[in-house]
């Protein structure tokens, strides 16, 4: 019987196809009058284009890194400061709406981004308003206060509720020209965060309700917007998983998986979704436990082996690395060393020891 919890969403979520066609009303409702936006070199092009029409974007940053640099970040909020902006828009995948987080956070002051970075000085209190288009159904940075940004090899997650969207606009056919292994890789991180949230020591039970439904969807649509990304049904139904999939986690923070993640993203370069599917399916068997098998039967599965046996299954198809062999040549010291002291390892409901997640890695031979 759960008698107390605490639960908070500030973010107005606006979902549907084509939503962001309308863009420029959208903006116009909310008191928007000049925005910058973040994206990739992939959107850039069209987000030009559409600059005649949406007179609210004013500039754009489109040399947004896979794994998010802070000089991008600078870049971006030095735009808006000289063009006046009151908005940075996110429009990509979580590197994107990270990087559009943390510069509309100090576009007051872009100098003091590095100061912000490493913890020395508070963000300041003024900051633009955040308005996060995900085109992946993966992240689901655009519901939640994190930023997950590098300056040069290292690699930072902050938390803070100045990174808090105004506005998420989750448009499915955004996704649709998502290639099939950045599908997977999203697919799969959306998977860990309802996972990682249902299991997380902080787990309050509405977004267990939100992890439940999220891990059904997934399971259910994940391999079938893999093969086929014009399959808007998949699509849709991904992109509704990945959002309650941010919902899950927003608040219980993630765990295990994620905080193995860093270290293999660092020393062994793989994106971020690679990098927590590598042990997603052996923290599923490390974390089973009555509620685990509940959800496993939640999403129509028989236990929660068949849950880690079809996580296998997902990283299989899509030709993503799972063994020890697969990264080369392993400091395995470093690794469990580095995973074990992770702050989000603190959020597993097993104890994570160096030696229990040694033994964790030598099992993926």
């Amino acid at each position: 019987m759960v008698t107390e919890f605490v639960y908070a969403q500030p973010v107005k979520i606006l979902f549907g196809a084509h939503r962001f066609d309308h863009l420029s009303e959208i903006l116009k409702e909310h008191g928007i009058q000049r925005a910058v936006v973040a994206c990739d070199r992939f959107f850039s092009e069209r987000i030009r284009g559409m600059m005649q029409d949406t007179k609210e974007i004013v500039a754009v940053f489109d040399d947004v890194e896979e794994n998010p640099q802070l000089s991008g970040v600078i870049e971006t909020a030095r735009l808006a400061k000289e063009h006046g902006a009151d908005c940075v828009i996110g429009i990509g995948g979580g590197s994107t709406i990270d990087t559009a987080k943390f510069a509309a956070a100090v576009a007051a002051d872009p100098e003091i981004a590095e100061r912000c970075w490493k913890g020395e000085v508070p963000f300041p209190k003024e900051t633009l308003h955040i308005v996060a288009v995900p085109t992946t159904a993966g992240t689901g940075s655009e519901v939640t206060q994190v930023s997950v940004v590098s300056h040069g090899r290292d690699k930072k997650t902050i938390n803070n509720p100045v990174f808090m969207p105004l506005l998420a606009i989750v448009d499915p056919y955004l996704s649709s020209t998502v290639p099939p292994r950045t599908t997977m890789n999203t697919g799969i991180d959306a998977m860990a965060h309802a996972l990682e949230g249902y299991w997380s020591k902080n787990h309050q039970p509405i977004s267990d309700l939100c992890a439940i439904e999220a891990v059904r969807l997934i399971l259910e649509n994940l391999e079938r917007a893999y093969r086929d990304g014009n399959d808007l049904e998949a699509r849709t139904k991904m992109a509704y998983a990945s959002l309650l999939g941010g919902l899950s986690f927003a608040l219980p923070k993630t765990a295990g998986s994620h905080a193995c993640s860093y270290p293999l993203s660092e020393d062994y370069h793989l994106p971020h979704g690679e990098a927590c599917a590598f042990t997603l399916d052996s923290f599923v068997r490390i974390n089973a436990d009555e509620r685990l098998e509940y959800l496993s039967r939640a999403a129509g599965l028989k236990d929660t082996a068949e849950l880690a046996e079809r996580i296998r299954a997902l990283k299989e198809t899509a030709g993503l690395r799972r063994t020890l062999s697969d990264l080369g040549d392993v400091d395995m010291d470093k690794l469990v060393r580095d995973c074990a002291a992770h702050p989000l390892m603190q959020n597993n409901p097993v104890q994570m020891t160096e030696e229990k997640l040694r033994e964790m890695f030598e099992a993926l031979q």
